[in-house]
């Protein structure tokens, strides 16, 4: 028996080995979202009866960070379902295999080539920075945000009058949410309570800024603190830079421009204006204002910066800054008639504005795509329909209203587009139409994890 197991074994890591990372990262995914529909689908973490799809379309929701729910969370799943829940979008935003790889190095302190390769895939990382620094970061940094959110969180919830035990809970379950931008959340309306609640307000803008700025920016951070001969890359600057610019121009229109949001007085407005924009730039998908008022422009405005999104490399979702200022930097080169494509003073490589047009094409058109086939099935104004897809490309979370009233059609469409937007738009396209590597990549990999 044991011979069986150990030959079957070998069989999957070859199998795994023969795999384009893109590939990995794409069955993995798959994978995590199977086990958590196949874990809510039991009786013993539900509430309520909730169908297979809904279901199906919960888990890819958590895997993906989306937020996006066709049933409540709250009434249909009890504790042991919503900790299933949190688990998946634990998982789905420090991303797959960066838990077991570390795991690894904190036990062998070797990481193979094929975890690199993977890791190289799922995080697009500046060469100044080393993966193992990277991976570590990455799970200190997470570890210390959540606790210091749930901290906070407990405080303002106890504070608010909720029961101790029941504090504990949602403490940890949205600090978890929001700093992952999962935009998963325990209250059937959302945070729409909270909009004056300058505490709470703060919380969540800090978790979700935090986690959507990014592991490189943070790992960049770190060293340079450490090691101030430690230059920040090109990357971080540019994050900050483009970060700060769209989430200030998205404050201006939504302050001076939305009517839902100018109705408010004092403080209240700033919150409001702040928060709904944080919140579609780092795709966290909570609101303290029902988008579904708001006006055409700022609905416009908001599908903008869900377009974008925020850092590569961190749990936001989105087209990503760093692909917008490649596009832009392609343009104004072009429209100066400079023979070489720069930003901010600096030559930018061919193969990034290679991989961000690509990106940049590929993503536009899977939201054309996308929004044609639900127009097909649904029966929603355009904008609602325009709406939801670019939240679930952008793994946003936000909804004008229309999620829960979807065909079983629509819900199928938006699992798809979920899927595609965490695993990336390229990775998901180098997944499907990439070859098979050669077999003697995959024997210098057996190599590795032999060792």
């Amino acid at each position: 028996m044991g011979h069986f197991f150990k030959t079957l074994n070998q069989k999957y890591q070859r199998f795994k080995l023969g795999l384009s990372p893109q590939r990995n990262l794409f069955y993995g995914f798959f994978t995590y979202i199977l086990a958590g529909c196949l874990l809510l689908c039991l009786p013993w973490f539900q509430k309520q009866d909730v169908s297979f799809l809904d279901n199906l379309f919960i888990a890819t929701s958590a895997v993906s960070t989306t937020g996006l729910v066709t049933v409540s969370v709250f009434d249909s799943y009890n504790f042991f379902g919503q900790f299933v829940v949190m688990s998946l979008f634990q998982l789905g935003g420090i991303g797959y295999l960066t838990f077991t790889t570390f795991m690894l190095l904190s036990t062998t302190r070797k990481i193979t080539h094929w975890h690199k390769r993977l890791l190289s895939c799922e995080f697009t990382l500046p060469t100044t920075i080393r993966i193992k620094d990277f991976l570590k970061s990455v799970i200190l940094f997470t570890v210390i945000m959540e606790l210091i959110g749930a901290i906070l969180f407990f405080i303002a919830f106890y504070h608010d009058g909720m029961p101790f035990w029941e504090a504990v809970w949602n403490a940890i379950f949205h600090s978890i949410s929001a700093f992952c931008t999962a935009g998963f959340s325990l209250f059937n309306s959302g945070f729409t309570e909270y909009v004056d609640d300058g505490f709470i307000n703060f919380i969540i803008s800090f978790l979700a800024i935090a986690g959507s700025l990014g592991f490189i920016v943070v790992t960049d951070l770190v060293l340079y603190l450490k090691d101030k001969t430690h230059k920040l890359s090109f990357t971080t600057k540019i994050i900050f830079i483009g970060f700060a610019f769209l989430l200030s121009t998205g404050f201006m229109f939504m302050y001076f421009l939305e009517p839902s949001v100018t109705a408010l007085m004092g403080s209240e407005r700033i919150y409001a204006a702040f928060f709904q924009t944080m919140s579609a730039m780092t795709t966290v998908g909570f609101n303290t204002v029902d988008y579904g008022i708001f006006s055409l422009p700022i609905v416009l405005v908001t599908i903008f910066l869900m377009y974008v999104g925020a850092s590569p490399s961190g749990t936001a979702g989105g087209m990503k800054i760093t692909t917008l200022t490649a596009v832009f930097a392609i343009m104004k080169s072009r429209l100066q008639g400079a023979r070489e494509i720069t930003f901010l003073g600096r030559k930018i490589p061919f193969e990034r504005l290679y991989i961000a047009t690509s990106s940049f094409i590929f993503y536009t058109s899977l939201i054309f795509l996308f929004t044609l086939l639900l127009s097909f099935t649904e029966d929603f104004s355009f904008e609602k329909i325009l709406f939801e897809v670019s939240s679930a490309l952008g793994t946003v979370g936000l909804s004008m209203g229309i999620t829960g009233d979807l065909t079983a059609w629509g819900k199928a469409i938006l699992i798809v587009l979920m899927f595609i937007g965490r695993l990336g738009v390229l990775t998901f396209g180098l997944a499907i139409w990439s070859k098979q590597k050669h077999q003697k990549q995959v024997a210098v990999l057996e190599d590795d994890l032999a060792v």
